[in-house]
């Protein structure tokens, strides 16, 4: 079955949909997008990295995204804001990401497609890697899901409840840097940050709790991979860009249904 190369792209834009959309719920409630495309942008130097030294881009995009993971927590409120921060890190990783690649002959057709995605050209051990990280992140909420909300909602009061906030925080970023790395085939650098968001944003409009929010936007990054995929198949057009822009209208219905909801319960 994994020999059809649509069925391995539809299984690799699920599961990659599925790990992006609960992890997605804590980036909208904890306004981290900007810790996201950041971190996205550091996994451009892995991917250089890779292709100079001829490795797994997987293992590559994971090491330095956990590398950014690791010193921007670690980092956090020490002399700089966080955000000022992630700015020097994320654009100086992907800075020294295309330096790096301007040395290495004949990547940058390849390069281009970690940057938008290249999700026809998945192999089985990219639908195998995908899956397994899936299963680690959530693995990873599941078990630290009540946590992470106590962290979200308020640090103090985590705290005086035993936990601490920045060891969860750091799990949540460990997290983060997997569905990066796992995601990069997919839809790409540029677009990761968008799969992760999107949905989770859409999900606001449907769910009435943290838990059924994460399983809309698990649902909505579902649709959207195979819709996506489907009319990228069709229409001939990119497969990553394709699945986001789906994704969009996805949140435009439920934006716009949400809107109609609240006019009419304002008038009865």
């Amino acid at each position: 079955m994994l020999d059809d190369f649509m069925v391995r792209a539809t299984l690799a834009g699920i599961g990659v949909a599925i790990a992006a959309a609960p992890l997605g719920c804590f980036v909208v409630w904890r306004r981290m997008a900007y810790f996201g495309e950041a971190t996205a942008h550091a996994a451009l130097l892995g991917i250089s990295l890779s292709l100079m030294f001829e490795f797994s881009v997987f293992a590559g995009a994971l090491f330095v995204s956990l590398i950014m993971a690791t010193l921007v927590t670690f980092g956090q409120g020490r002399s700089l804001f966080l955000d000022t921060l992630l700015g020097v890190a994320g654009h100086t990783s992907m800075a020294a990401g295309l330096i790096i690649v301007s040395y290495i002959s004949g990547v940058r057709i390849e390069l281009m497609a970690y940057l938008i995605g290249d999700i026809l050209a998945v192999s089985k051990t990219d639908v195998l890697l995908i899956w397994l990280g899936l299963g680690a992140v959530l693995l990873l909420l599941f078990w630290r899901w009540s946590a992470l909300l106590l962290c979200t909602l308020n640090e103090d009061l985590a705290a005086a409840s035993g936990l601490n906030p920045k060891r969860e925080n750091f799990i949540l970023t460990i997290a983060l840097a997997v569905v990066v790395a796992v995601g990069i085939k997919v839809v790409g650098v540029l677009l990761i940050i968008a799969l992760l968001i999107i949905p989770a944003a859409s999900s606001r409009f449907l769910g009435s709790t943290p838990e059924k929010m994460a399983v809309f936007a698990s649902l909505i990054g579902v649709a959207s991979a195979i819709l996506g995929f489907n009319a990228s198949y069709v229409f001939d057009t990119p497969t990553g860009p394709s699945i986001v822009c789906v994704a969009s209208l996805i949140f435009l219905l439920t934006l716009t249904f949400s809107s109609l909801t609240q006019q009419f319960q304002r008038k009865n």
